[in-house]
């Protein structure tokens, strides 16, 4: 999996490259500023093949020499370049101000002036506008002198989708992108931005609130290389990961029968409610557990074995049931909350996080809310074999604290992030965590994270459909089931549940996501 960086992490790889005398901070920041120009012309050919009219807007750190950088360039391939800073050209850094100077041989520096930007923009028919001005640095909400180019002008030419307007390219990230958590404080959408090294978590988490985050932010992301590869890695505990093709789930052994691929329980409310779980119980089974059993009241018996062929029925009743059955020490893997009802949820619960054998406990949906009004009571309960997958209102009604920071409108960066809460709720709880959405984020007791992004290329606007969340949770019981590791089973099921949609496209309802996952497998090679 690729790691993301928060930007301390970034400013300290960078300083530990510099500071072991491999690499200087001008050769840095020349890289840097060739690497967003190379992707400019990789991004749209036409640009490079003849000479085009440039608007660069330079900000007043390390983020506005790469822009000098690359008026340099961009001039040097015969364009003609305007160049604005926004500061004191005396307070650049030094590495900055040597590329300033660099370019003031080449053009004019003219300083900032939202009226100047606008009308050289409008009248003179740019073909790029880049945003060199603040990157990750920026831990203040945009300067309110830059308010008529930044939330005037620059919005309404961006969201133009004419082919005539210009492309806006960003350095690191867009200006007034909060670099670690997707905060917006004040900016507006590119259609590229290039970043180096590694992506940032920023540019993968959402936020409620103008644009959505880093995802609606950002358009389309390349990472460049520059040279800091051989740099220290980030300590495990901080790292986060953007997950990609599953490197934890292997194929079926060639020998063996079906409990030695695990047997999983799926437990279902009653007449009426049992629709969730058999979702839940059909994705456990395509995953390849090699039995699946869907736990009913008897009120609901007849309703589900209607329903089902493929899958086991058995009677729970009631807590006193729930224990009896796991008595049989083939059934390893236990999903409890879709469809599942309130009362029922608070009375099997604790008998199935509490079994002396202790199996793999997946718990979703209404096995998260029945503990809203005492979340500290089920919190108590829960051990290293649980798997939570709360979405934002069941992670907000269990952990009201955490997610009241989370959903603070950001003032200034680094902002908490959706990281930040998961890493949190995952260590006060002492289980793995997923919290859902577009940007799910996976994350451990001992720190180790990841970001499931349907986003950019990988966008699934069709997992936003009632059930896709119980089809999820089966999917993390059937690997548990099989005995992958809750943090890789959760990782998994994440990137799979997305992959599925994503084969399907418009048009999927919950019932698909399980039928398409042999499809998924297949293309894996599995």
């Amino acid at each position: 999996m690729t790691e993301l960086l928060t930007a301390a992490q970034m400013r300290a790889i960078e300083r530990a490259a510099i500071e072991s005398g491999e690499v200087t901070g001008l050769e840095l920041m020349e890289r840097a500023g060739r690497g967003v120009v190379e992707a400019v012309f990789e991004e749209w050919p036409d640009l490079a093949r003849a000479p085009h009219r440039a608007v660069v807007l330079c900000g007043p750190g390390n983020n506005g020499g790469d822009g000098f950088v690359m008026a340099r360039l961009l001039k040097d391939w015969g364009w003609e370049v305007a160049v604005f800073l926004y500061g004191d050209a005396e307070k650049l850094p030094s590495d900055a101000r040597a590329n300033y100077e660099r370019w003031r041989e080449m053009g004019e520096v003219r300083p900032w002036n939202d009226n100047g930007i606008e009308d050289l923009l409008d009248r003179q028919g740019h073909d790029l506008v880049v945003d060199a001005v603040f990157g990750t640095g920026l831990t203040r909400p945009m300067p309110e002198d830059t308010e008529r180019t930044w939330h005037g002008f620059v919005p309404t030419v961006t969201h133009n989708a004419s082919e005539m307007r210009p492309k806006y390219v960003a350095v690191d990230t867009p200006s007034g992108l909060c670099a670690d958590s997707g905060g917006n404080l004040g900016a507006f959408p590119v259609d590229l931005t290039v970043t180096f090294h590694k992506g940032k978590t920023g540019h993968y988490l959402l936020r409620e609130g103008r644009y959505g985050g880093g995802p609606g932010l950002s358009g389309k992301i390349v990472v460049k290389d520059i040279g800091l590869g051989g740099c220290p890695a980030v300590p495990p505990g901080d790292v986060v990961r953007l997950v990609e093709r599953p490197a934890s789930l292997v194929p079926k052994h060639t020998y063996g029968h079906k409990y030695t691929h695990g047997h999983a329980l799926i437990l279902s409310g009653g007449s009426g409610r049992t629709g969730a779980a058999r979702l839940a119980a059909r994705g456990a089974l395509r995953i390849g557990a090699g039995l699946v059993t869907v736990g009913v009241p008897g009120s609901a018996q007849m309703e589900v074995a209607c329903q089902i062929t493929a899958l086991m029925l058995r009677r729970v009743e009631d807590g006193e049931a729930l224990a009896e059955a796991l008595e049989d020490e083939r059934l390893n893997a236990l999903c409890l909350g879709p469809g599942m009802g309130m009362e029922r949820a608070r009375d099997l619960v604790p008998v199935a996080v509490r079994a002396q054998r202790a199996p793999y406990v997946v718990l979703d949906a209404d096995a998260l809310t029945a503990f809203a009004d005492a979340p500290e009571i089920l919190l108590a309960m829960l051990h290293d074999k649980c798997v939570l997958t709360p979405h934002a209102g069941e992670f907000a009604r269990l952990f009201p604290d955490i997610a009241d920071k989370l959903n603070a409108i950001p003032t200034k960066g680094p902002a908490y992030s959706k990281v930040d809460a998961t890493r949190e709720a995952a260590k006060r709880a002492g289980c793995v965590v997923l919290f859902k959405g577009p940007d799910t984020v996976v994350a451990a007791p001992d720190g180790r994270c990841s970001i499931n992004s349907a986003q950019y290329e990988r966008a699934a606007p069709w997992l936003a459909t009632a059930g896709a969340g119980d089809v999820l949770a089966g999917v993390i019981t059937g690997l548990l089931a099989r005995g992958v590791a809750p943090m890789q089973a959760a990782e998994t099921a994440a990137w799979l549940h997305v992959e599925a949609a994503r084969a399907f496209g418009p048009g999927l309802i919950a019932e698909d996501l399980p039928e398409l996952l042999p499809t998924v497998l297949r293309d894996l090679g599995l």
